[in-house]
This record gives structure tokens, C-alpha cells and sequence, in this order.
């Protein structure tokens, strides 16, 4: 049997999405699969996940850390706004690293994710220098420009990657997935260069809620450090 997951590629913002691990212990799991079995829910798989960030000392104080982006997302309500009231985040992590540009420029990277059954949601922080409005020309031929909170932001689709493990035999493989909806949003309403940008994707073939991902963004983005309200 084969367990698939999926996961956004890379978008066209730099410092944006990057493609996260995700772990499956093949051969315990493969083979109560294979005798039948259903593996038993403890207290603790009822429980929303704690947020793990090993990577914050890699970037400069001056950018948000994966810690304050995971705290952030993995909110209490996030089921709900999500439209899934009965779910809980499975998995919340932050990591820290920099994308560098063709030209050798380094740009501070930081993102968060939470998992749930249905829904994963990833938030991110780009330091690029180039203003959303500039941006949506970059993004998909479909991409919209809004306005979030007084902010200027562009809504655009992406392609995720799915990955499918062989819980028998320990292989792997990997091909096109489903739609991920991006939300990029200014960290001012100056539209001065630094954005955060909200992803969410399902584990399905279902196109994502785009009121979700607006409802999220409205909730969320305000308690990022760096959000200037306006």
C-alpha cells in the first residue's frame, strides 16, 4: 500500500516556498497495513501539535524567526478557520535558511507549517526588496491583486508535489499533485519590499477553500512581528 502526501513547489516569489521532509516509518507501519491492522489513537494523537523551530539562530534578529511564524500559525482556531472545525494540526515547524539568487545575493528565508488530515498550511517571510505589486507579474497568468487589511496582496495558484511512499517496500516516488492557493501580502500598506506570504493545499485532489485562505491571512498575518498595521 502506498501512503501519498504533498507538498507546494517552489513559487515564483524568491525566499518563498521550499519543499519541507516528511518522514514515514515504512516498515512498522507497512506491516500492521499488511496484517489488517489499525494502529490504536492515544491521548496524545488527539492533541494539537507543539511547534518545533531548531534553525532560529541562523538568521539576524531583524527577521522574524520560524518560532514567532509557527507560534503564529498554529493557532488554536486554525481547524476552524480552515473549515474543518473536527480537525486538529498533527505537525507545526519552523525552519530558518537563505535563498540565493542567481546573482549570488542571499535572502533570508524563514516559514512555518502546519499539518492537519485535510489542509496544510504554510506561512512564510520574503525579504526581497520587491514590492507585491511588482511581484504579481511574476506569478501565474491567473494571479489577482487584492488588498488584505489595507495591504496590497496578489492571489495566485501553484502546483504541489506528490509524494508516494511503498509502505512495503520502502520506496518512494514523486509526480504532479494538486493546487496550492498563495496569498502574498505586504508587511505594510507602503508596499515597501517585505511581504508574508500564506499557502494552503489539501491532501486531496480538491481544489483549497480561497476564503479559508483569506480568513486565515486576516487572523494571522496581525500577530506576525513586522505586520505594521495600516
Amino acid at each position: 500500500m502506498a501512503d501519498d502526501f504533498v507538498e507546494p513547489e517552489k513559487g515564483m516569489r524568491a525566499g518563498a516556498q521550499a519543499v519541507a521532509a516528511v518522514v514515514v516509518v515504512g516498515g512498522v507501519v507497512g506491516g500492521l497495513w499488511g496484517l489488517g491492522g489499525v494502529l490504536p489513537k492515544t491521548a496524545q494523537d488527539t492533541k494539537p501539535a507543539v511547534c518545533t523551530a531548531s534553525t532560529d539562530k541562523t538568521l539576524p534578529a531583524k527577521y522574524v524567526s520560524p518560532t514567532a511564524l509557527c507560534t503564529a500559525l498554529n493557532r488554536a482556531d486554525l481547524p476552524v478557520l480552515l473549515g474543518t472545525p473536527d480537525e486538529h494540526a498533527e505537525t507545526a515547524s519552523g525552519s530558518a535558511g537563505w535563498m540565493t539568487l542567481a546573482g549570488g545575493t542571499k535572502i533570508a528565508s524563514p516559514e512555518a507549517d502546519v499539518d492537519l488530515r485535510t489542509y496544510s498550511v504554510r506561512l512564510s517571510a520574503s525579504y526581497d526588496d520587491i514590492p507585491v505589486a511588482q511581484a504579481a507579474r511574476y506569478v501565474d497568468a491567473t494571479s489577482q491583486v487584492k488588498m488584505v487589511l489595507g495591504h496590497p496582496a496578489v492571489l495566485y495558484s501553484d502546483r504541489t508535489i506528490a509524494i508516494s511512499f511503498n509502505l512495503g517496500g520502502g520506496e518512494a516516488s514523486s509526480g504532479p499533485g494538486g493546487i496550492a492557493r498563495s496569498l502574498l501580502v505586504s508587511t505594510s500598506a507602503k508596499d515597501g519590499g517585505d511581504s508574508f506570504e500564506i499557502s494552503i493545499w489539501r491532501q486531496d485532489d480538491v481544489p483549497p477553500d480561497d476564503e479559508a485562505l483569506f480568513r486565515i491571512a486576516e487572523e494571522v498575518l496581525p500577530t506576525v512581528p513586522g505586520w505594521t498595521a495600516g
